[in-house]
């Protein structure tokens, strides 16, 4: 059965294409909590609650994005809304007077692996790695950012471009051996 199908069964309530669209999409999601908070039980109940948060406001999803990128967003913002209740509040930066320029090389050298860009990207000060999380590993553009994080597209902009500075930095670092 296609998503759009379950997506009308679920709106009816019905708790067998719940149990499906929750069957077809838990992985992929469970994956996208994990990104973000690095513990198994963290992201199995913040799966949890976004599948709940998302058959609760079923009737919200109108079919302008697929089902899963919507599903997606829920988890996303559960996943940092967790972060958020579980470290202090993120320190807004005063961003707006800056002017950005776009720098789209994110370029590292060859013998640099993903794995070294992913724990490089852990180590980053929250507000930028939340950026950088969005904007390289999930996708999102800085329109979509600045919603889920409740920031100014341009403080998005500017927390991605220092974020990638601080990457490029530790990548360094970690090349030439001075990094820990």
């Amino acid at each position: 059965m296609l998503p759009i199908e379950l997506v009308e069964q679920c709106k009816a309530n019905n708790r067998k294409a719940q149990l499906q669209l929750y069957k077809k999409y838990c992985d992929g999601m469970f994956c996208v909590a994990m990104r973000f908070l690095k513990n198994a039980d963290d992201a199995e109940d913040v799966l949890q609650e976004s599948f709940i948060k998302a058959f609760q406001r079923i009737e919200q999803y109108k079919g302008e994005v697929t089902f899963g990128a919507w599903l997606k967003r829920i988890v996303v913002n559960g996943s940092i809304d967790f972060l958020k209740a579980k470290k202090q509040k993120l320190v807004e930066l005063d961003e707006g007077y800056m002017h950005i320029t776009e720098d789209g090389n994110w370029e590292v050298e060859d013998n640099i692996d993903l794995e070294k860009v992913k724990s490089a990207i852990q180590t980053l000060p929250e507000n930028y790695r939340f950026v950088v999380q969005l904007f390289l590993v999930e996708g999102f553009d800085h329109s979509e950012i600045s919603q889920i994080l409740g920031i100014s597209e341009t403080a998005s902009r500017t927390r991605l471009l220092r974020g990638k500075g601080h990457l490029k930095e530790l990548l360094k670092d970690l090349n030439y051996g001075t990094g820990s």
